[in-house]
Order: C-alpha cells, then sequence, then structure tokens
C-alpha cells in the first residue's frame, strides 16, 4: 500500500501463558486501514520478535498470515520445540514488524510467559 499512511491496531498475543514443552502459535489480531479503507496486509511480510525485558527487538522471526473465524486478520509465529523460535521460560514481550511499501511499522502485541 502506497500513498496513503497505514494505521495499524494490534491486540495482545494469545495464548498469554506457554509451556516450554508445547509446540504451538502464538497470535495476535491486526487491523490495518489507510485513510478510510481497510486493508488486507496478508500480502505484507510479519515477523515476531520476543524480548525478556524492555529493550528494543535485535532479532526478528519470520511469521504467517492466516484469518479467525471473525474474518479478522491474524499474524502468528510458532513458537516451541521444533517451531520458528524455542523459548526459555521467563515473560516476554511481543512485538510485531510488518514490511510494506514504503512503511515498516513495528508494534508491541502484549506479551507471553513461557513457564
Amino acid at each position: 500500500m502506497t500513498a496513503e499512511s497505514l494505521t495499524l491496531l494490534v491486540s495482545d498475543a494469545q495464548p498469554a501463558t506457554v509451556y516450554s514443552g508445547s509446540l504451538e502459535y502464538v497470535q495476535a489480531v491486526v487491523q490495518v486501514s489507510a485513510g478510510d479503507t481497510n486493508y488486507d496486509p496478508t500480502a505484507d511480510e510479519v515477523q515476531w520478535a520476543f524480548v525478556n525485558g524492555s529493550a528494543y527487538p535485535s532479532t526478528w522471526y519470520t511469521g504467517a498470515w492466516t484469518t479467525n473465524l471473525q474474518g479478522q486478520y491474524v499474524a502468528e509465529c510458532l513458537i516451541g520445540p521444533g517451531g520458528t523460535v524455542q523459548l526459555q521460560p521467563a515473560i516476554y514481550t511481543c512485538w510485531i514488524q510488518i514490511t510494506d511499501d514504503p512503511e515498516v511499522p513495528v508494534r508491541t502485541a502484549g506479551s507471553v510467559t513461557i513457564t
């Protein structure tokens, strides 16, 4: 999407707690609009970062897009053994980065606790 600036709203990641031995998706609903028009972000690259603490992310992991039963766009990342990333037990701030043209917005998406 070019010409107009994007407005990006991201929900808190779900599930909020994941067992470290579990392989599952962490997901967040993403609502994007350009001006007064809703925008389908699924052609854009989505990446996730998981930061233990308040630092800005330095490592990004490949995410994917899906839709939920309500037709909302959902960014997801497979975490756990054999997933895109395996996190050690801790509380992580979730970050989402969407690569659009020319914008690359970055937003927090709540947190996930790995037990």
